[in-house]
């Protein structure tokens, strides 16, 4: 661990006085998208400008990407994974996400980050999570966001609420319960690895306890000292 935490050092949020960026994170079912409308409710009604934006994509590169990836018939090697969401999340940091947040007052929140490398790539996926860190060594992939929120839940409760929404399943849901465990193990690392700054809540509460769980972390870290400036 002692190597990856003196990686993980090199990483730090975005210096935008006013502005911040923001992420959720967790396996499939955790509920990530009704948190992020409900987060976003919430800080708009305080004066903040929200915007959302999903990985990958949010850039024309980045959905092409997108598509490419979740559409795949055919195994992506797992290196491939790890530099493809890479070269999706610099794009969109350097296109959409450091112009946003340079106006004061402006809330990015991302569906999925950094984490999500860590989770699925590194631990998941075995291509190790030195390995990661080490890929986003460099501005602007070494910004993380001020604060991210995991949305924890169990493998079981995920294959619940997946048969519940019965989708079409993606490139990674068709995964097994094994998968989806490593995963969890993955994202307990990253919360050793940024203890102050990912948050865990419950995920298999109900949407208003998880949602009231969100709201009290933003209210004493962004809402104490209010917007530079509303738009």
């Amino acid at each position: 661990m002692s190597i990856l935490t003196e990686l993980a050092k090199n990483f730090r949020p975005p210096a935008f006085p006013g502005s911040y960026l923001l992420s959720f994170e967790g396996i499939e079912g955790a509920g990530k998208s009704t948190q992020i409308i409900k987060a976003k409710d919430f800080l708009e009604s305080k004066g903040f400008q929200v915007i959302i934006l999903r990985e990958p994509g949010g850039t024309k590169f980045g959905e092409r990407l997108r598509q490419a990836i979740l559409s795949s018939e055919v195994e992506i090697h797992p290196v491939s994974e790890l530099h493809l969401f890479a070269s999706s999340r610099a794009q969109l940091l350097h296109e959409v996400t450091l112009k946003e947040l340079n106006q004061p007052g402006t809330i990015v929140i991302y569906d999925r980050f950094l984490d999500s490398s860590i989770a699925y790539q590194g631990v998941a996926r075995d291509v190790g999570i030195e390995s990661v860190l080490r890929a986003h060594s460099q501005f602007p992939l070494n910004l993380v966001p001020h604060m991210t929120f995991y949305l924890k839940i169990s493998p079981e409760f995920s294959e619940q609420r997946q048969k519940i929404r019965n989708a079409p399943k993606d490139y990674f849901e068709k995964n097994d319960l094994s998968f989806y465990q490593k995963l969890v193990e993955g994202y307990e690392t990253a919360c050793e690895l940024f203890p102050s700054r990912l948050k865990t809540i419950n995920g298999e509460a109900s949407q208003e306890i998880v949602a009231a769980s969100v709201q009290e972390y933003l209210q004493e870290m962004i809402l104490s000292s209010g917007p530079t400036t509303t738009k």
